[in-house]
């Protein structure tokens, strides 16, 4: 009876297919918190990059142990894995944004990068370090944001300038874009400029979101430049 359990193991690849649903819902969970937070890398992302990375390993491992049904001794199974963080790196540069010093993504780009070593630790067999591993990614990028929170109740205080083209509705749009950083307007006065409407606004939050709120300000269509009292 075993036997006949091994062959259609064997046959159906029940260990692929078990990691690669492992990979499914690990991946995703991590994916579903980064897309709740309106994040770059989201859920699909996620758990392509999970998925990918369990092949990969799987598919080493297994052409390393064809025929002999053990890695031969001096054969380097590292390899793989290597060539799987030189690839994670690249997609992680694409979700870092750089605008004038603003550096935004990094947080994407760092999760990115521990969801492919899960895909690694689930195509090596590891299955309760996958699990342990996405636990504790969840914890720290859910959990600790309350204690974000609690910082930027004491975090800095600083002034933002905009220079951009007057429209109906630029001085709400660019409001809206701020509050939704998460940054705290302590005021917010306007005039008029030659041809430009410059908006000054006195901001309350961390350093981190003062810095994203320059990068998505920057990005509107109506802004010409953005200037800060640093």
């Amino acid at each position: 009876m075993g036997e006949l359990l091994q062959r259609m193991a064997l046959v159906f690849r029940l260990d692929l297919m078990l990691q690669i649903g492992l990979a499914t819902l690990l991946g995703g969970a991590i994916g579903l918190e980064r897309e709740l937070g309106g994040k770059p890398a989201g859920l699909r992302t996620n758990i392509l990059i999970c998925i990918g990375s369990v092949l990969y390993t799987h598919l080493s491992l297994a052409m390393l142990t064809a025929g002999s049904g053990a890695i031969a001794p001096g054969t380097d199974t590292t390899r793989v894995a290597a060539q799987i963080v030189t690839g994670v790196g690249f997609i992680g540069a694409g979700t870092i944004l750089h605008a004038r010093g603003a550096v935004v993504g990094l947080t994407s780009a760092a999760t990115i990068w521990v969801v492919a070593a899960i895909g690694v630790a689930l195509g090596s067999g590891y299955y309760l370090e996958g699990v342990g591993t996405t636990v504790a990614v969840i914890v720290v990028l859910a959990g600790l944001g309350r204690v974000e929170k609690l910082v930027q109740q004491h975090s800095m205080q600083s002034t933002i300038t905009v220079h951009c083209r007057p429209g109906p509705t630029v001085l709400e749009d660019l409001e809206t874009a701020v509050r939704r950083m998460g940054l705290d307007i302590v005021s917010m006065s306007n005039r008029q400029e030659n041809v430009d409407l410059v908006i000054d606004f006195e901001l309350r939050g961390s350093k981190r979101l003062y810095d994203q709120a320059i990068v998505t300000l920057l990005h509107h269509d109506h802004v010409r430049t953005v200037s800060t009292g640093e």
